[in-house]
């Protein structure tokens, strides 16, 4: 994609509906014959959603790349994972959980094909060191998408155990791997707004041996305590582990609070990050601030 084309506009080609918590959409253009994929099963892309009713506004591209709207027209933009990549049907599968609110889960339950939406290139985070032989993975249903990708590109030699808490033993879905072991365990009525989140607790009960790698994903303030123990509990060096929040409870209270706070402390916490070169000290302070300040 050239920083003339660096987006996507997509056509809603097909729904489907595979649980009662999710939503696949199935999405066509072609661009995507040319898209740049990472090829890994976690990418994500910005998905740029239109107004209800609406057809999507198309972004400007600035000679840095960033993309332009017309005042008063700024779509609302949420991150969600590719599920399938078909460069050859210039196709994606994007799975969209189905919480009952927020206007992304409202335009996936209402998606109709001939619906269009903007998206752009994808990132990655998922990066085990090469020789992992046992990996890990603890989620919620937002982190399903990507699990189910990855597990399906795991290498046959690795042995993968799978901890997925959902917010009813309805939404559980089947997960393959070609891995030579997969242990899948769900976990309902805990996290997803529903209940008090398992995921840390899960990481504790789990037997993690030396030379595993360890994924975890979901609700961003229990990511908190999961990466804690893993970093400073388990001692696990940065490499073998990824904790990536996907959402926050109550985002939208949570932002009126860190947006009310002083200029002061917001440039204190920025300046976090820009006195510190080793990324996980630089969280382990982060989060300590958040923490003191109620976020």
């Amino acid at each position: 994609m050239t920083a003339t084309s660096a987006y996507v506009l997509a056509e809603v080609t097909g729904v489907r509906q595979i649980s009662p918590g999710m939503t696949r959409v199935t999405l066509h253009s072609e661009t995507l014959h040319g898209y740049p994929s990472t090829q890994i099963g976690d990418e994500y892309v910005r998905v740029h959603f239109p107004d209800e009713g609406a057809e999507p506004v198309l972004p400007e591209i600035g000679e840095n790349g960033d993309w332009r709207y017309p005042e008063g027209r700024y779509p609302h933009i949420a991150p969600y994972t590719i599920r399938r990549f078909d460069a050859s049907a210039g196709e994606v599968d994007i799975d969209f959980v189905l919480h009952g609110h927020g206007r992304a889960a409202a335009w996936a339950n209402s998606a109709r094909p001939g619906d269009r939406i903007v998206f752009g290139p994808p990132r990655r985070l998922y990066k085990p060191p090469a020789e992992a032989a046992q990996q890990v993975f603890v989620t919620d249903a937002t982190g399903l998408p990507a699990l189910g990708r990855l597990l399906e590109q795991l290498d046959p030699a690795t042995e993968a155990t799978a901890v997925i808490e959902i917010a009813d033993a309805s939404h559980a879905i089947e997960l393959t791997s070609p891995a030579r072991r997969l242990t899948v365990r769900w976990v309902p009525g805990r996290g997803n707004g529903v209940g008090p989140s398992a995921m840390t607790e899960s990481l504790r009960d789990l037997a993690i041996a030396p030379g595993t790698y360890v994924w975890v994903a979901g609700e961003s303030k229990e990511l908190r305590k999961a990466r804690r123990h893993l970093r400073h509990e388990r001692q696990l060096s940065a490499q073998w582990y990824d904790v990536i929040g996907y959402w926050t409870f109550q985002h939208e209270e949570w932002l009126q609070r860190y947006e009310s706070l002083d200029a002061e402390t917001v440039t204190r916490l920025e300046d976090i990050w820009n006195q510190n070169g080793d990324v996980e000290v630089g969280r382990d302070l982060y989060e300590v601030q958040l923490e003191r300040l109620g976020l």
